[in-house]
């Protein structure tokens, strides 16, 4: 959830009784120290810091997304950056040390794992180690490199797909399907993730056999999180009820909104780079849009539960979704 969530909002989950997360692709090293250190001054409870490990390339060519993005570009005044703005960063030897530094009780990752050598220091330092996997062969992958839970990210998450291993996208298994898979196939827990934001989904994870939950979407709609005003209101609204996966906000698949750079040139175009360069080039468009208050060029993640949700306070809507799903799983009753 890089841009949507921060302190505030880990802070509130934490009192909520679950276990809270900072993002840390867009961050510094600095700025990691500095957000885990105002959580454990707010609040005591394990915090969970998360990282990708996917690969940078040198020499990036995106001059056939810039000239898809003219017009955009002649509408709005805004042409490309003269200085390309950060990316999202891999986990690497400066972030190996921050965890060194901080140690949270959790790290988790999203595209597979870091290098053998930096997850071997990770482990040192004592922080329980999780991985997502959007099939069954990247579960058994992450099982046998010695996770110590596994994620398993169904179709209907919101946000970047976690696909580390060759696998048509279309492919990707929804998330009923593939928990009970995932927890027959490995030796660790498993953590469902995709397509849960209230207590009938919390339930129903764990009677396919996970032994935790994964909520995001849900949380987006919380005053604790950071999206744009014109994003919490979409998903307070119809707009909700149909997300697709795009890779025109950052070159990777991941699940969102419909706005307006996915409505005019289709989810899918062959011109954006791959993940993470895409949205360079879009970097000054994203700021002139949403100077208006738009959302034009801006990532709308969400995922397909978005309408589930509650908007309320992150503390509250923790506690909320912990009794309704400890209720029904007591009762027996059906969940409905």
């Amino acid at each position: 959830m890089a841009g949507a969530n921060g302190a505030e909002l880990a802070i509130a989950a934490i009192r909520g009784g679950a276990l809270g997360s900072l993002p840390c692709a867009l961050l510094s090293a600095d700025r990691v120290i500095e957000d885990s250190a105002a959580v454990r001054a707010a609040v005591k409870g394990p915090i969970n810091l998360n990282f990708f490990c996917h690969r940078l390339i040198d020499d990036i060519d995106d001059s056939a997304w810039r000239s898809t993005l003219a017009p955009f570009y002649a509408e709005y005044g805004a042409g490309p950056p003269t200085t390309p703005p950060p990316v999202r960063a891999p986990f690497d030897e400066a972030m190996c040390e921050v965890i060194e530094q901080v140690r949270p009780a959790v790290v988790s990752f999203h595209f597979g794992l870091p290098s053998d050598a930096l997850l071997a220091r990770v482990r040192r330092a004592g922080s329980i180690i999780l991985s997502s996997a959007t099939t069954i062969a990247e579960a058994r992958w992450l099982d046998e490199r010695g996770v110590d839970a596994i994620i398993a990210q169904g179709w209907e998450a919101g946000g970047h797909a976690g696909r580390f291993l060759p696998a048509d996208p279309a492919a990707q298994m929804g998330l009923i399907a593939l928990v009970p898979q995932i927890v027959d196939a490995v030796s660790v827990p498993v953590i469902a993730a995709g397509g849960i934001a209230d207590g009938r989904g919390i339930a129903a994870a764990l009677t396919l056999g996970a032994s935790a939950v994964q909520i995001g979407t849900a949380y987006l709609r919380t005053p604790e999180s950071l999206i744009p005003r014109a994003h919490r209101a979409m998903l307070g609204s119809e707009a909700a009820e149909e997300t697709r996966f795009t890779n025109l906000l950052t070159g990777g698949l991941a699940r969102g909104l419909t706005n307006r750079l996915v409505a005019e040139l289709g989810p899918i175009n062959p011109a954006a780079p791959p993940f993470p360069y895409a949205s360079a080039a879009a970097s000054e468009l994203r700021k002139a849009a949403e100077a208006r208050g738009l959302v034009d060029f801006t990532p709308v993640w969400s995922g397909q539960a978005a309408r589930l949700a509650d908007e309320l306070p992150a503390q509250t809507l923790t506690e909320r979704l912990t009794a309704d799903a400890l209720a029904r799983l007591a009762s027996g009753s059906k969940i409905r």
